[in-house]
């Protein structure tokens, strides 16, 4: 199989992954804000904000009803499906533009003040850099990338290897290869949390969050 059929292979096999994910369940996330958007955003002037990986809505429900334009971004048609209805049930419809896409391949056009990138992780190959290099490429001036991570084993997680490497805030940021003239990273951290499991299990989590902000 030669390199192209793999990136074929590698793409239909992420987005039947993730479809099936959603289609399984009535509901895979809780219908609320990843609390280190909602803190960051809370501090910003509302705007276009970029979603992405929208899954359910959530994130993009807290954004519309706290002002912003929100287009979410998700390779699962159901995902986008129950965002698009949460926004409906919440009256924010229009605020909230729903696009398919598969960010291995395809970026949404637009300049935004806010990209979010909310546990931008996957069992499957991404090329996660390029990806976030793009988002800081379509911030419009003042504009705030914002990245968090998972930065722990979660118990309730695919992959429970302790021995699991997790880059540092300062990896990240490196990996964008951003001018300095250009961009500045705003928040480079690794704060600590407890979070609930899909089984209402709870566990002490560590984040990673990376904040760039578009000078120029």
């Amino acid at each position: 199989m030669d390199e192209f059929t793999r990136e074929i292979h590698a793409v239909s096999d992420a987005a039947r992954f993730w479809e099936h994910l959603y289609r399984g369940k009535d509901g895979v996330w809780k219908n609320t804000a990843n609390p280190l958007l909602a803190e960051t955003a809370a501090h910003l002037p509302p705007g276009r904000a970029l979603d992405l990986g929208c899954g359910e809505g959530g994130d993009s429900l807290w954004l519309a009803t706290h002002g912003w334009h929100v287009t979410a971004v998700d390779i699962a048609p159901t995902a986008l499906r129950r965002t698009a209805q949460l926004a409906a049930d919440n009256g924010v419809e229009g605020r909230v533009e729903t696009q398919q896409h598969d960010l291995a391949a395809e970026f949404p056009s637009g300049a935004f003040d806010l990209v979010s990138a909310q546990y931008l992780q996957t069992p499957y190959a991404l090329p996660r850099a390029e990806i976030l290099r793009r988002a800081a490429h379509q911030l419009a001036t003042g504009g705030i990338l914002l990245i968090v991570d998972h930065g722990s084993v979660r118990p309730w997680a695919w992959n429970t290897d302790p021995d699991t490497h997790f880059p540092s805030p300062a990896d990240i940021y490196d990996g964008l290869d951003l001018d300095t003239g250009q961009w500045i990273p705003q928040r480079l951290a690794t704060p600590q949390r407890v979070a609930t499991g899909p089984d209402g299990q709870t566990a002490t989590v560590t984040d990673t969050v990376v904040a760039v902000r578009r000078i120029a």
